[in-house]
C-alpha cells in the first residue's frame, strides 16, 4: 500500500512539473499559476521524502543491493 502512495505522489509531482512548464511558456507575467504549481511540487516532494523515509524505517521498503546485507 505504501508503494502505491509513493508512485501516486511521484506521478503527481511529474504532473505538477509539466503544468509548471506549460504555465511558464503560455501565461502572462501577472499570473500566479506558476508559483502555485511550484508550491504543490515542493509539497509533494517533501511528502515523497517522508513516505520513503517512513517506508525504510518501518521495514516496508528494503534495499536489494548486495552491499547492504548485514551478516
Amino acid at each position: 500500500m505504501l508503494k502505491i502512495f509513493i508512485i501516486i505522489t511521484l506521478l503527481l509531482t511529474f504532473i505538477s512539473l509539466a503544468s509548471g512548464f506549460f504555465f511558464l511558456i503560455k501565461d502572462d507575467s501577472k499570473s500566479t499559476r506558476l508559483l502555485t504549481s511550484l508550491k504543490y511540487r515542493i509539497s509533494l516532494a517533501v511528502l515523497l521524502i517522508l513516505l520513503v523515509t517512513y517506508g525504510f524505517w518501518s521495514g516496508q521498503l528494503v534495499t536489494q543491493s548486495p552491499w547492504a546485507a548485514i551478516h
